[in-house]
């Protein structure tokens, strides 16, 4: 008996690659395929998924007949209400074996396996999610011991299935310990970590196959099933670079999306005053930013770069304008940190060359770094080095300990690598995004938000 397996992962929202990805699958597609998904297809930078609560996805999906998809990070990261709303609308299985609600009660229509039937053959369908750390309490959820659940969901459907496959997203580091732990593992669809196997490995007899990202690629798999012996045929990930696009896929886009801009584009309040943007010099809807994160945190200083914003804000607040403005998914977030980094990471901000550094990161969205913006404190400097910094207008301490109010982006001390040195770190649920929704209609906010922190050595006059 033969099967085909094609299979994405890691798309991200890249719908315009997915439109080629849809013309693949429809002609490697036949009587003996299922088609599956790896997770974090849906990126919530997409203004078709937040005006939809992610069902612009499944309609995606389905009209390809994807037959399960694992949940990946990036499908988290709109709220466990969402994705609870895109699992139980879903006409395809989620499949998560390891994810839970935060007090540990079972994700509306999240199935921890499946058994799906092709042409008499019984294949069990698993799938496990990324555990996020410390980022978990703040998502509202929990995660268990992936390697426990898969052995479980194998042990509980013994003599049900014929085949077993997994759709992992937990990286290809951990796929190859685990067809090794577990022989009764089949198949392994790999993701997360955007790895692309030009085709499949074969370890301890089980398949692992991985399409690279961004629906740069469809992953194909074809199989020999003979008296539950799987037998590899053939494996390979197409590109679709030079593939036209799907007319299906284009038009679901086009309705989805004008069905979003619908919802965003309700205003939400009118601005006090307009927040311009600016990724080298120092502007008040960043500065709002840092105001927010320091007063929604309570923590003594607020910290930000500039390049979390791609513009300004400057008459209506809308939905629409946020996520055009803001589209990375990072989270408030507090850590405890010395003196000393602060210190650093300001320093470096006056290179043109850090700030203009593309900002490619976990979670970030943004083309540059940009500038770090503060509250509650003030630096003087003379355009090349840091002279002074005043942490309400206490002379900043090298040793002493400060709480920082900042993102998830710059708590792991991307581009500014000494912010990497701290302590005690918490995440809120909420995103970036939120805290200018929050903010940008109060008037005192808006008013220090104006005032400038970085203070230019010859204009401060005490020290001229």
């Amino acid at each position: 008996m033969k099967l085909k397996i094609l299979h994405t992962n890691d798309v991200h929202s890249n719908f315009d690659n997915f439109a080629k990805v849809a013309t693949l699958i429809k002609q490697h597609k036949d009587e003996n395929t299922i088609v599956l998904e790896g997770g974090d297809f849906a990126d919530f930078r997409s203004i078709e998924l937040q005006g939809t609560k992610g069902m612009a996805a499944i309609e995606l999906l389905d009209s390809l007949g994807y037959d399960a998809l694992t949940i990946g990070n990036n499908e988290m990261f709109n709220g466990v209400d969402t994705l609870e709303h895109m699992a139980s609308n879903s006409p395809f299985p989620f499949i998560s074996n390891n994810l839970f609600k935060k007090d540990k009660t079972e994700i509306n229509g999240v199935s921890k396996s499946v058994i799906l039937k092709k042409n008499g053959l019984r294949i069990l369908i698993t799938g496990s999610s990324p555990n996020m750390g410390v980022f978990n309490e703040g998502l509202g959820i929990y995660m268990t011991d992936y390697k426990k659940e898969i052995l479980e969901e194998i042990n509980k459907n013994e003599g049900n299935y014929d085949i077993c496959i997994l759709l992992s997203h937990i990286g290809t580091f951990a796929d190859e310990p685990l067809a090794l732990e577990i022989p009764e593992i089949d198949i392994i669809i790999s993701a997360h970590d955007h790895k692309l196997f030009t085709e499949a490995k074969v370890i301890n007899n089980t398949i692992i196959n991985s399409a690279g990202n961004y629906g740069e690629h469809l992953g194909i798999v074809e199989l020999e099933i003979n008296e539950g012996k799987v037998k590899l045929l053939h494996s390979a990930t197409i590109s679709s670079k030079d593939v036209d696009k799907d007319e299906q896929i284009l038009s679901l886009l086009k309705i989805n999306k004008e069905k979003a801009i619908e919802v965003l584009s309700e205003p939400l309040y009118k601005l006090p005053k307009a927040l311009w943007h600016d990724v080298m010099e120092e502007n008040p809807l960043t500065n709002l930013i840092a105001e927010g994160l320091k007063d929604i945190l309570s923590c003594d200083i607020g910290l930000i770069n500039s390049g979390i914003c791609n513009a300004g804000i400057f008459h209506e607040m809308t939905k629409k304008k946020l996520i055009e403005v803001c589209p990375s998914p990072l989270n408030p977030t507090s850590f405890d940190i010395q003196g000393k980094f602060i210190r650093e990471a300001l320093e470096q901000s006056l290179d043109a060359q850090v700030c203009l550094a593309d900002g490619r990161g976990p979670g970030f969205r943004g083309k540059f770094a940009g500038r770090l913006h503060i509250a509650g404190a003030e630096i003087v400097h003379d355009g090349k080095k840091v002279h002074a910094i005043y942490v309400n207008d206490i002379p900043l301490e090298d040793e002493k300990w400060y709480s920082v109010a900042s993102s998830d982006f710059l708590q792991r001390g991307s581009i500014y690598e000494g912010l990497a040195n701290n302590r005690n770190e918490k995440y809120l649920a909420e995103e970036i995004k939120d805290v200018i929704r929050l903010y940008a209609n109060k008037e005192e906010f808006i008013e220090r938000a104006s005032m400038n922190r970085w203070k230019e050595l010859s204009t401060v006059e005490e020290l001229v």
